[in-house]
Protein backbone atom coordinates (compact mmCIF):
# COMPACT_ATOMS: atom_id res chain seq x y z
CA UNK A 1 0.00 0.00 0.00
CA UNK A 2 2.76 2.37 1.28
CA UNK A 3 5.04 1.12 -2.54
CA UNK A 4 1.61 2.15 -4.61
CA UNK A 5 1.37 5.91 -2.74
CA UNK A 6 4.71 6.28 -3.28
CA UNK A 7 4.55 5.31 -6.81
CA UNK A 8 1.37 7.55 -7.11
CA UNK A 9 3.19 10.59 -5.57
CA UNK A 10 6.04 9.87 -8.16
CA UNK A 11 3.65 9.92 -10.97
CA UNK A 12 2.04 12.97 -10.16
CA UNK A 13 4.84 14.58 -9.81
CA UNK A 14 6.49 13.45 -12.92
CA UNK A 15 3.22 14.59 -14.32
CA UNK A 16 3.29 17.23 -13.00
CA UNK A 17 6.92 18.29 -14.25
CA UNK A 18 6.13 17.57 -17.63
CA UNK A 19 3.04 19.52 -18.01
CA UNK A 20 5.49 22.33 -16.85
CA UNK A 21 7.62 21.33 -18.95
CA UNK A 22 5.15 21.57 -22.04
CA UNK A 23 3.33 24.51 -20.89
CA UNK A 24 6.86 26.28 -20.57
CA UNK A 25 8.13 24.79 -24.18
CA UNK A 26 5.11 25.94 -25.51
CA UNK A 27 5.63 29.90 -24.29
CA UNK A 28 8.61 29.71 -26.02
CA UNK A 29 8.31 31.31 -29.19
CA UNK A 30 10.79 30.95 -32.26
CA UNK A 31 10.87 33.87 -34.66
CA UNK A 32 11.81 32.62 -38.64
CA UNK A 33 13.76 34.24 -40.76
CA UNK A 34 10.80 36.43 -42.48
CA UNK A 35 9.43 37.52 -39.68
CA UNK A 36 9.76 40.13 -36.73
CA UNK A 37 8.90 38.38 -33.33
CA UNK A 38 6.64 41.16 -31.67
CA UNK A 39 6.53 41.15 -27.54
CA UNK A 40 4.35 43.35 -25.93
CA UNK A 41 3.09 44.14 -22.87
CA UNK A 42 5.20 44.07 -19.72
CA UNK A 43 8.45 44.52 -21.22
CA UNK A 44 10.68 46.74 -19.17
CA UNK A 45 10.67 50.26 -18.33
CA UNK A 46 9.83 53.01 -21.46
CA UNK A 47 9.61 50.26 -23.60
CA UNK A 48 6.13 49.44 -25.61
CA UNK A 49 7.42 46.07 -27.06
CA UNK A 50 10.19 44.08 -27.87
CA UNK A 51 11.36 42.66 -31.08
CA UNK A 52 13.22 39.94 -32.58
CA UNK A 53 14.43 39.13 -35.74
CA UNK A 54 16.11 35.19 -35.75
CA UNK A 55 16.42 33.37 -32.18
CA UNK A 56 13.84 32.89 -30.29
CA UNK A 57 12.01 34.52 -26.58
CA UNK A 58 9.97 33.02 -23.28
CA UNK A 59 6.46 34.96 -23.20
CA UNK A 60 5.55 35.30 -19.90
CA UNK A 61 2.29 34.18 -19.44
CA UNK A 62 -0.76 36.41 -18.51
CA UNK A 63 1.61 39.80 -18.43
CA UNK A 64 2.78 39.16 -21.75
CA UNK A 65 2.20 38.49 -25.64
CA UNK A 66 3.16 38.15 -29.06
CA UNK A 67 2.60 38.52 -32.75
CA UNK A 68 4.35 38.71 -35.42
CA UNK A 69 5.20 41.05 -38.38
CA UNK A 70 6.00 39.78 -41.76
CA UNK A 71 9.33 40.97 -43.51
CA UNK A 72 7.86 39.92 -47.21
CA UNK A 73 8.35 43.10 -49.38
CA UNK A 74 5.91 45.25 -50.75
CA UNK A 75 5.60 46.22 -54.80
CA UNK A 76 2.95 49.60 -53.97
CA UNK A 77 1.97 51.34 -57.76
CA UNK A 78 2.20 55.21 -57.41
CA UNK A 79 0.13 56.21 -60.15
CA UNK A 80 1.36 60.30 -59.85
CA UNK A 81 -0.53 62.28 -62.43
CA UNK A 82 -0.70 66.15 -62.58
CA UNK A 83 2.16 66.97 -60.14
CA UNK A 84 3.27 70.73 -60.22
CA UNK A 85 7.08 71.14 -61.06
CA UNK A 86 9.02 74.60 -60.40
CA UNK A 87 8.70 75.76 -63.57
CA UNK A 88 4.49 75.38 -62.85
CA UNK A 89 4.38 72.48 -65.72
CA UNK A 90 2.16 69.12 -64.69
CA UNK A 91 3.91 66.23 -64.84
CA UNK A 92 2.93 62.05 -64.83
CA UNK A 93 5.30 60.14 -62.84
CA UNK A 94 3.48 56.83 -62.96
CA UNK A 95 6.44 54.58 -60.84
CA UNK A 96 6.64 51.57 -58.54
CA UNK A 97 8.00 51.42 -55.03
CA UNK A 98 8.81 48.38 -52.96
CA UNK A 99 9.27 48.50 -49.64
CA UNK A 100 9.15 46.37 -46.75
CA UNK A 101 9.61 46.27 -42.58
CA UNK A 102 12.94 46.85 -41.53
CA UNK A 103 15.04 44.77 -39.36
CA UNK A 104 16.98 47.99 -37.70
CA UNK A 105 16.29 47.93 -33.90
CA UNK A 106 14.97 51.59 -34.29
CA UNK A 107 12.94 50.49 -36.96
CA UNK A 108 10.98 47.46 -35.91
CA UNK A 109 10.34 49.11 -33.31
CA UNK A 110 8.51 51.85 -34.89
CA UNK A 111 6.85 49.46 -37.05
CA UNK A 112 5.48 47.34 -33.51
CA UNK A 113 3.75 50.25 -32.49
CA UNK A 114 2.27 51.66 -35.80
CA UNK A 115 1.74 48.20 -38.25
CA UNK A 116 0.87 45.50 -35.73
CA UNK A 117 -2.13 43.75 -36.55
CA UNK A 118 -2.81 45.93 -39.73
CA UNK A 119 -3.57 43.72 -42.61
CA UNK A 120 -1.07 43.98 -46.04
CA UNK A 121 -3.77 46.44 -47.65
CA UNK A 122 -3.39 48.85 -44.87
CA UNK A 123 -0.08 49.39 -44.70
CA UNK A 124 0.48 49.43 -48.71
CA UNK A 125 -2.48 52.06 -48.67
CA UNK A 126 -0.68 53.64 -45.46
CA UNK A 127 2.73 54.05 -47.36
CA UNK A 128 1.02 54.98 -50.75
CA UNK A 129 -0.28 57.76 -49.19
CA UNK A 130 3.23 58.92 -47.88
CA UNK A 131 5.47 58.58 -50.97
CA UNK A 132 3.19 60.20 -52.67
CA UNK A 133 2.56 63.30 -51.09
CA UNK A 134 6.84 63.08 -50.70
CA UNK A 135 6.90 62.28 -54.96
CA UNK A 136 4.84 65.45 -55.02
CA UNK A 137 7.10 67.06 -53.13
CA UNK A 138 10.42 66.14 -54.66
CA UNK A 139 8.67 67.25 -58.27
CA UNK A 140 7.44 70.72 -56.94
CA UNK A 141 11.75 71.25 -56.20
CA UNK A 142 12.71 70.18 -59.76
CA UNK A 143 12.32 71.65 -63.03
CA UNK A 144 10.98 69.74 -65.67
CA UNK A 145 14.74 70.28 -67.03
CA UNK A 146 16.54 68.76 -64.40
CA UNK A 147 13.92 65.68 -63.65
CA UNK A 148 14.22 65.00 -67.29
CA UNK A 149 17.94 64.94 -67.69
CA UNK A 150 19.37 64.40 -64.21
CA UNK A 151 17.51 61.16 -63.37
CA UNK A 152 20.31 60.45 -60.59
CA UNK A 153 19.87 63.44 -58.99
CA UNK A 154 15.89 63.04 -58.96
CA UNK A 155 16.33 59.39 -57.47
CA UNK A 156 18.53 60.90 -54.85
CA UNK A 157 15.68 63.02 -53.81
CA UNK A 158 12.92 60.46 -54.02
CA UNK A 159 15.16 58.05 -51.86
CA UNK A 160 16.04 60.25 -49.26
CA UNK A 161 12.52 61.97 -48.62
CA UNK A 162 10.61 58.98 -49.14
CA UNK A 163 13.14 57.00 -47.29
CA UNK A 164 13.06 59.17 -44.55
CA UNK A 165 9.17 59.49 -44.19
CA UNK A 166 8.24 55.69 -44.52
CA UNK A 167 10.85 55.07 -41.68
CA UNK A 168 8.55 56.99 -39.27
CA UNK A 169 6.33 54.40 -39.44
CA UNK A 170 9.16 51.06 -39.85
CA UNK A 171 9.01 50.68 -43.57
CA UNK A 172 12.68 50.23 -44.99
CA UNK A 173 12.97 51.20 -49.11
CA UNK A 174 14.25 48.66 -51.21
CA UNK A 175 13.63 50.17 -54.90
CA UNK A 176 12.21 52.66 -56.72
CA UNK A 177 10.98 52.24 -60.53
CA UNK A 178 10.23 55.25 -62.37
CA UNK A 179 8.53 53.70 -65.51
CA UNK A 180 8.13 56.64 -67.33
CA UNK A 181 7.99 60.70 -66.93
CA UNK A 182 5.74 62.51 -69.15
CA UNK A 183 3.33 65.62 -69.41
CA UNK A 184 0.59 67.29 -70.22
CA UNK A 185 1.86 70.37 -72.63
CA UNK A 186 4.04 67.74 -74.35
CA UNK A 187 7.30 69.68 -73.11
CA UNK A 188 9.05 66.48 -72.72
CA UNK A 189 8.58 64.93 -75.98
CA UNK A 190 9.69 67.97 -77.45
CA UNK A 191 12.40 68.10 -75.61
CA UNK A 192 13.32 63.94 -76.16
CA UNK A 193 12.83 65.12 -80.14
CA UNK A 194 14.86 67.79 -79.88
CA UNK A 195 17.80 65.58 -78.79
CA UNK A 196 17.02 62.79 -80.78
CA UNK A 197 17.45 65.25 -83.88
CA UNK A 198 20.56 66.40 -82.18
CA UNK A 199 22.03 62.91 -82.24
CA UNK A 200 21.21 62.17 -85.29
CA UNK A 201 22.65 65.05 -86.87
CA UNK A 202 25.62 64.60 -84.85
CA UNK A 203 26.32 61.19 -86.22
CA UNK A 204 25.61 62.36 -89.50
CA UNK A 205 28.41 64.74 -89.12
CA UNK A 206 30.43 62.38 -87.51
CA UNK A 207 29.58 59.76 -90.81
CA UNK A 208 30.21 62.54 -93.23
CA UNK A 209 33.27 63.40 -91.79
CA UNK A 210 34.78 59.59 -91.91
CA UNK A 211 33.86 59.17 -95.24
CA UNK A 212 35.90 62.75 -95.90
CA UNK A 213 38.30 61.63 -94.11
CA UNK A 214 38.50 58.01 -95.56
CA UNK A 215 38.33 59.44 -99.17
CA UNK A 216 40.85 62.18 -98.32
CA UNK A 217 43.35 58.94 -97.34
CA UNK A 218 42.48 56.59 -100.07
CA UNK A 219 43.27 59.34 -102.53
CA UNK A 220 46.36 60.34 -100.92
CA UNK A 221 46.98 56.83 -100.86
CA UNK A 222 46.64 56.37 -104.44
CA UNK A 223 48.72 59.39 -105.35
CA UNK A 224 51.68 57.56 -103.25
CA UNK A 225 51.30 54.71 -104.72
CA UNK A 226 51.07 56.37 -108.39
CA UNK A 227 54.08 58.48 -107.50
CA UNK A 228 56.20 55.50 -106.25
CA UNK A 229 55.50 53.15 -109.04
CA UNK A 230 56.34 55.87 -111.56
CA UNK A 231 59.80 56.74 -109.77
CA UNK A 232 60.58 52.84 -109.53
CA UNK A 233 59.61 52.01 -113.27
CA UNK A 234 61.74 55.41 -113.97
CA UNK A 235 64.95 54.38 -111.99
CA UNK A 236 64.91 50.82 -113.56
CA UNK A 237 64.93 52.41 -116.87
CA UNK A 238 67.73 54.33 -115.84
CA UNK A 239 69.59 51.38 -114.90
CA UNK A 240 68.74 49.49 -117.28
CA UNK A 241 69.74 52.27 -120.03
CA UNK A 242 73.28 52.44 -118.10
CA UNK A 243 73.80 48.67 -118.33
CA UNK A 244 73.11 48.90 -122.16
CA UNK A 245 75.06 51.62 -122.26
CA UNK A 246 78.27 50.66 -120.20
CA UNK A 247 77.78 47.40 -122.36
CA UNK A 248 77.72 49.41 -125.80
CA UNK A 249 81.04 51.18 -124.71
CA UNK A 250 82.96 47.71 -123.25
CA UNK A 251 81.75 46.44 -126.70
CA UNK A 252 83.14 49.33 -129.08
CA UNK A 253 86.02 49.24 -126.78
CA UNK A 254 86.89 45.63 -127.86
CA UNK A 255 86.05 46.70 -131.18
CA UNK A 256 88.18 49.47 -130.93
CA UNK A 257 90.87 47.07 -129.93
CA UNK A 258 90.20 44.79 -132.50
CA UNK A 259 90.22 47.38 -135.15
CA UNK A 260 93.20 48.81 -133.97
CA UNK A 261 95.40 46.33 -135.62
CA UNK A 262 93.16 47.30 -138.40
CA UNK A 263 94.13 50.38 -140.11
CA UNK A 264 92.62 50.73 -142.35
CA UNK A 265 89.09 50.16 -140.52
CA UNK A 266 90.25 52.41 -138.16
CA UNK A 267 88.10 54.83 -139.34
CA UNK A 268 85.16 52.95 -139.78
CA UNK A 269 85.63 51.74 -136.34
CA UNK A 270 85.59 55.37 -135.24
CA UNK A 271 82.76 56.02 -137.49
CA UNK A 272 80.74 53.50 -136.04
CA UNK A 273 81.72 54.16 -132.67
CA UNK A 274 80.17 57.89 -133.19
CA UNK A 275 77.29 56.54 -134.59
CA UNK A 276 76.75 54.22 -131.79
CA UNK A 277 77.36 56.79 -128.55
CA UNK A 278 74.89 59.09 -130.90
CA UNK A 279 72.51 56.55 -130.47
CA UNK A 280 73.28 55.92 -127.41
CA UNK A 281 72.79 60.04 -126.55
CA UNK A 282 69.37 59.56 -128.67
CA UNK A 283 68.04 56.96 -126.84
CA UNK A 284 68.85 58.21 -123.03
CA UNK A 285 67.36 61.27 -124.07
CA UNK A 286 63.93 59.53 -125.33
CA UNK A 287 64.37 57.65 -122.41
CA UNK A 288 64.47 61.10 -120.07
CA UNK A 289 61.82 62.42 -122.64
CA UNK A 290 59.58 58.90 -121.86
CA UNK A 291 60.24 59.45 -117.83
CA UNK A 292 59.45 62.73 -117.83
CA UNK A 293 56.49 62.08 -119.55
CA UNK A 294 55.43 59.26 -117.51
CA UNK A 295 55.80 61.53 -114.55
CA UNK A 296 54.10 64.04 -115.56
CA UNK A 297 51.69 61.71 -116.48
CA UNK A 298 51.76 60.12 -113.03
CA UNK A 299 51.49 63.36 -111.84
CA UNK A 300 48.44 64.50 -113.52
CA UNK A 301 46.78 61.22 -112.27
CA UNK A 302 47.83 62.36 -108.95
CA UNK A 303 46.44 66.14 -109.64
CA UNK A 304 42.97 64.37 -110.86
CA UNK A 305 42.94 62.12 -107.79
CA UNK A 306 43.16 65.13 -105.43
CA UNK A 307 41.04 66.88 -107.57
CA UNK A 308 38.20 64.06 -107.50
CA UNK A 309 38.66 63.81 -104.13
CA UNK A 310 38.60 67.66 -103.35
CA UNK A 311 35.13 67.56 -105.19
CA UNK A 312 33.75 64.43 -103.10
CA UNK A 313 35.24 66.65 -100.32
CA UNK A 314 33.29 69.79 -101.34
CA UNK A 315 29.91 67.75 -102.49
CA UNK A 316 30.25 65.57 -98.80
CA UNK A 317 31.05 69.13 -97.27
CA UNK A 318 28.28 70.49 -99.30
CA UNK A 319 25.73 67.66 -98.22
CA UNK A 320 26.91 68.02 -94.91
CA UNK A 321 25.73 71.75 -94.72
CA UNK A 322 22.66 70.87 -95.89
CA UNK A 323 21.68 68.61 -93.19
CA UNK A 324 23.39 71.19 -90.65
CA UNK A 325 20.95 73.79 -92.00
CA UNK A 326 18.32 71.01 -91.99
CA UNK A 327 19.01 70.04 -88.56
CA UNK A 328 19.42 73.14 -87.22
CA UNK A 329 16.02 74.38 -88.93
CA UNK A 330 13.94 71.53 -87.38
CA UNK A 331 16.20 71.93 -84.25
CA UNK A 332 14.77 76.03 -84.12
CA UNK A 333 10.91 74.41 -85.20
CA UNK A 334 11.19 72.28 -82.50
CA UNK A 335 12.32 75.26 -80.50
CA UNK A 336 9.84 77.45 -81.33
CA UNK A 337 7.63 74.94 -80.93
CA UNK A 338 8.43 74.11 -77.44
CA UNK A 339 8.84 77.72 -76.33
CA UNK A 340 5.28 78.32 -77.61
CA UNK A 341 4.39 75.79 -75.56
CA UNK A 342 6.10 77.53 -72.70
CA UNK A 343 4.35 80.34 -73.44
CA UNK A 344 0.78 79.20 -74.22
CA UNK A 345 1.24 77.20 -70.81
CA UNK A 346 2.77 80.33 -68.96
CA UNK A 347 -0.16 82.72 -70.55
CA UNK A 348 -2.69 80.04 -69.25
CA UNK A 349 -1.34 80.43 -65.69
CA UNK A 350 -1.11 84.37 -65.68
CA UNK A 351 -5.04 84.33 -66.56
CA UNK A 352 -5.67 81.86 -64.28
CA UNK A 353 -3.35 84.03 -62.09
CA UNK A 354 -5.24 87.27 -62.73
CA UNK A 355 -8.59 85.65 -62.61
CA UNK A 356 -7.97 84.87 -59.50
CA UNK A 357 -6.20 88.26 -58.28
CA UNK A 358 -7.96 90.85 -60.21
CA UNK A 359 -11.33 89.42 -61.92
CA UNK A 360 -12.26 87.94 -58.76
CA UNK A 361 -12.22 90.86 -56.87
CA UNK A 362 -13.75 92.78 -59.41
CA UNK A 363 -16.44 90.28 -59.52
CA UNK A 364 -16.99 90.13 -55.78
CA UNK A 365 -16.86 94.28 -56.37
CA UNK A 366 -19.52 93.74 -58.98
CA UNK A 367 -21.53 91.62 -57.29
CA UNK A 368 -21.16 93.99 -54.11
CA UNK A 369 -22.30 97.08 -55.56
CA UNK A 370 -25.33 95.43 -57.43
CA UNK A 371 -26.43 94.57 -54.34
CA UNK A 372 -25.93 97.39 -52.68
CA UNK A 373 -27.64 99.32 -55.93
CA UNK A 374 -30.06 97.20 -55.67
CA UNK A 375 -31.18 97.77 -52.31
CA UNK A 376 -30.62 101.54 -52.29
CA UNK A 377 -32.79 101.22 -55.25
CA UNK A 378 -35.38 99.17 -52.88
CA UNK A 379 -35.24 101.61 -50.12
CA UNK A 380 -35.72 104.82 -52.14
CA UNK A 381 -38.84 102.60 -53.82
CA UNK A 382 -40.18 102.01 -50.30
CA UNK A 383 -39.56 105.82 -49.37
CA UNK A 384 -41.14 106.99 -51.74
CA UNK A 385 -44.41 104.86 -52.17
CA UNK A 386 -44.33 105.59 -47.74
CA UNK A 387 -44.01 109.43 -49.26
CA UNK A 388 -46.23 108.90 -51.94
CA UNK A 389 -48.52 107.09 -48.99
CA UNK A 390 -48.01 109.99 -46.68
CA UNK A 391 -49.18 112.49 -49.14
CA UNK A 392 -52.16 110.57 -50.41
CA UNK A 393 -53.42 110.35 -46.40
CA UNK A 394 -52.32 114.11 -46.22
CA UNK A 395 -54.27 115.00 -49.25
CA UNK A 396 -57.67 112.41 -48.19
CA UNK A 397 -57.45 114.07 -44.96
CA UNK A 398 -56.99 117.88 -46.40
CA UNK A 399 -60.12 117.01 -48.87
CA UNK A 400 -61.63 115.55 -46.10
CA UNK A 401 -61.18 118.29 -43.82
CA UNK A 402 -62.37 120.96 -46.85
CA UNK A 403 -65.22 118.21 -47.26
CA UNK A 404 -66.16 118.92 -43.23
CA UNK A 405 -65.89 122.89 -43.62
CA UNK A 406 -68.02 122.57 -47.10
CA UNK A 407 -70.48 120.58 -45.48
CA UNK A 408 -70.53 123.09 -42.39
CA UNK A 409 -70.60 126.09 -45.02
CA UNK A 410 -73.66 124.86 -46.42
CA UNK A 411 -75.29 123.37 -43.62
CA UNK A 412 -75.03 127.38 -42.18
CA UNK A 413 -76.09 128.56 -46.16
CA UNK A 414 -78.95 126.77 -45.89
CA UNK A 415 -80.16 127.61 -41.89
CA UNK A 416 -79.02 131.50 -43.35
CA UNK A 417 -81.37 130.52 -46.03
CA UNK A 418 -84.00 129.38 -44.55
CA UNK A 419 -83.82 132.20 -41.95
CA UNK A 420 -84.29 135.24 -44.85
CA UNK A 421 -87.54 133.22 -45.75
CA UNK A 422 -89.12 136.16 -45.59
CA UNK A 423 -86.50 138.44 -47.40
CA UNK A 424 -84.08 136.71 -49.61
CA UNK A 425 -82.23 139.30 -50.68
CA UNK A 426 -80.73 139.68 -46.96
CA UNK A 427 -78.72 136.02 -47.52
CA UNK A 428 -76.56 137.36 -50.62
CA UNK A 429 -75.71 140.65 -48.57
CA UNK A 430 -75.12 138.80 -45.90
CA UNK A 431 -72.71 136.51 -47.67
CA UNK A 432 -71.15 139.45 -49.76
CA UNK A 433 -70.43 141.39 -46.78
CA UNK A 434 -68.68 138.03 -45.32
CA UNK A 435 -66.62 137.49 -48.22
CA UNK A 436 -65.66 141.39 -48.17
CA UNK A 437 -62.13 140.70 -46.64
CA UNK A 438 -60.90 138.79 -49.01
CA UNK A 439 -62.38 141.03 -51.99
CA UNK A 440 -60.50 143.86 -50.36
CA UNK A 441 -57.42 141.52 -49.99
CA UNK A 442 -57.65 141.19 -53.62
CA UNK A 443 -57.95 144.51 -54.37
CA UNK A 444 -54.84 145.40 -52.50
CA UNK A 445 -52.73 142.32 -54.17
CA UNK A 446 -53.71 144.45 -57.57
CA UNK A 447 -52.66 147.95 -56.84
CA UNK A 448 -49.94 146.62 -53.84
CA UNK A 449 -47.13 147.25 -56.44
CA UNK A 450 -48.40 150.83 -57.51
CA UNK A 451 -46.36 153.82 -57.01
CA UNK A 452 -48.75 156.69 -55.48
CA UNK A 453 -47.52 160.18 -54.64
CA UNK A 454 -50.71 160.94 -52.41
CA UNK A 455 -54.07 159.92 -51.36
CA UNK A 456 -57.15 161.62 -51.11
CA UNK A 457 -59.92 160.87 -48.46
CA UNK A 458 -63.22 161.98 -48.82
CA UNK A 459 -65.66 161.64 -45.76
CA UNK A 460 -68.76 160.29 -46.84
CA UNK A 461 -70.40 161.86 -43.22
CA UNK A 462 -71.06 164.95 -41.98
CA UNK A 463 -69.91 166.42 -39.19
CA UNK A 464 -70.84 166.00 -35.74
CA UNK A 465 -72.97 167.35 -32.78
CA UNK A 466 -70.06 168.98 -31.58
CA UNK A 467 -69.50 171.16 -35.07
CA UNK A 468 -66.36 168.94 -35.94
CA UNK A 469 -66.41 168.52 -39.78
CA UNK A 470 -65.30 165.10 -41.38
CA UNK A 471 -65.94 162.70 -38.25
CA UNK A 472 -65.63 159.19 -39.23
CA UNK A 473 -66.87 158.34 -35.93
CA UNK A 474 -70.30 157.95 -36.89
CA UNK A 475 -70.64 154.55 -38.57
CA UNK A 476 -73.76 155.04 -40.40
CA UNK A 477 -72.35 158.35 -41.91
CA UNK A 478 -69.16 156.12 -42.65
CA UNK A 479 -71.89 153.28 -44.33
CA UNK A 480 -73.51 155.30 -46.03
CA UNK A 481 -70.56 157.47 -47.34
CA UNK A 482 -69.05 154.19 -48.54
CA UNK A 483 -71.88 152.46 -50.17
CA UNK A 484 -70.47 154.09 -53.65
CA UNK A 485 -67.49 152.07 -53.50
CA UNK A 486 -69.61 148.89 -52.37
CA UNK A 487 -71.83 149.39 -55.30
CA UNK A 488 -69.01 149.85 -57.70
CA UNK A 489 -67.29 147.31 -56.04
CA UNK A 490 -70.04 144.59 -56.18
CA UNK A 491 -70.67 145.85 -60.13
CA UNK A 492 -66.96 144.94 -60.86
CA UNK A 493 -67.01 141.38 -59.21
CA UNK A 494 -70.57 140.77 -61.23
CA UNK A 495 -72.88 140.86 -58.13
CA UNK A 496 -75.77 143.01 -57.45
CA UNK A 497 -76.44 144.50 -53.81
CA UNK A 498 -80.12 144.24 -52.26
CA UNK A 499 -82.05 146.94 -52.63
CA UNK A 500 -81.78 147.65 -48.75
CA UNK A 501 -78.26 149.15 -49.77
CA UNK A 502 -79.54 151.33 -52.75
CA UNK A 503 -78.80 152.11 -55.85
CA UNK A 504 -76.49 154.32 -58.11
CA UNK A 505 -77.48 156.86 -60.31
CA UNK A 506 -75.60 158.22 -63.19
CA UNK A 507 -76.27 162.03 -63.32
CA UNK A 508 -74.61 164.06 -65.75
CA UNK A 509 -73.25 167.52 -64.47
CA UNK A 510 -72.67 170.89 -65.60
CA UNK A 511 -68.66 170.34 -66.97
CA UNK A 512 -70.19 167.33 -68.54
CA UNK A 513 -68.97 164.50 -66.74
CA UNK A 514 -70.59 161.76 -64.95
CA UNK A 515 -71.30 161.78 -61.74
CA UNK A 516 -72.59 158.49 -59.69
CA UNK A 517 -74.91 159.25 -56.81
CA UNK A 518 -76.47 156.45 -54.37
CA UNK A 519 -79.61 156.67 -53.06
CA UNK A 520 -80.00 155.36 -49.36
CA UNK A 521 -82.42 155.03 -46.78
CA UNK A 522 -82.56 158.44 -45.56
CA UNK A 523 -82.10 158.17 -41.80
CA UNK A 524 -82.92 160.89 -39.24
CA UNK A 525 -80.02 163.07 -39.42
CA UNK A 526 -79.46 162.78 -43.48
CA UNK A 527 -80.43 165.21 -45.46
CA UNK A 528 -82.45 164.41 -48.54
CA UNK A 529 -80.24 164.16 -51.82
CA UNK A 530 -76.98 162.18 -53.14
CA UNK A 531 -74.08 161.81 -51.97
CA UNK A 532 -70.59 162.37 -53.37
Amino acid sequence: MDDLIIYGLIGGVVLLVAFAAAFVASRYKRCPSNRVLVIYGKVGSNRSAKCLHGGGAFVIPLIQDYAYLGLEPLVIDIPLEGALSLNNIRVNVPSTFTVAISTDPVLMNNAAERLLNLSVAAIRDQAQDIILGQLRLVVATLSIEEINKDREKFMGLVNQNVAEEINKIGLDLINVNIRDLTDESGYIEAIGRRAAAEAINRAKVDVAEQEREGATGEAIAVREKTVNVAREQATSEEGRKLAERTQRVAVAGLEAEAVAKELESKRDIEVAAAEREAETIAASKRAEQERRVKVAEAEAIAVDGENTSSAQVAESNAKLAEIRADARRRADVASAEATEAVLRAEREQELARLAKTELAPQEIEKKRIEIAAEASAERERREARGAADAILMKYQAEAEGVQKVLEAKAEGYRQLVGACAENPQVAPTLLMIEQLPELVREQVKAIQNLKIDKITVWDGGRGGAGGNGGSTADFLSGLIGSLPAMHELANQAGIELPEVLGRILDEPSKNGRIVKAADAPKDEGDHDGPVS
